[in-house]
């Protein structure tokens, strides 16, 4: 995917500082939801999507990686992968995972495999 899975594309359009809450998420194949979170943190980038019942009700973490591009006027995030590849992703609780760094690399090393898109 990336060097730095836990980073911004340069070529995604994401400006830093930028409140990316309330957009909408779309996988490769169609929606997933909208951020409820989202982190611009140096070396731990990333959004927390609020897939409503698409998986019913769960959230999910994605590296800013996964952005493939930012689009404010339409107040949408693309990511480059499917919705099945995001559901298979490790388990997401918020309370138990943000800030947990072997959660951090177990999600890192999902994301940052190669994946038949």
């Amino acid at each position: 995917m990336t060097e730095n899975v836990w980073g911004y594309r340069d070529t995604a359009g994401h400006l830093a500082g930028a409140d990316l809450t309330g957009y909408k998420v779309e996988a490769t194949d169609g929606s997933i939801g909208k951020v409820d979170k989202h982190s611009e943190d140096i070396g731990s980038a990333y959004i927390v999507v609020d897939t409503g019942p698409w998986i019913f009700g769960k959230e999910i973490l994605l590296p800013a990686g996964a952005v493939s591009r930012v689009e404010p006027d339409e107040q949408k995030i693309y990511v480059d992968r499917t919705k099945e590849q995001i559901k298979a992703a490790p388990e997401f609780d918020r309370d138990i995972h943000l800030g947990n760094e072997d959660y951090h690399r177990q999600v890192g090393g999902y994301y940052d495999r190669p994946h038949d898109v």
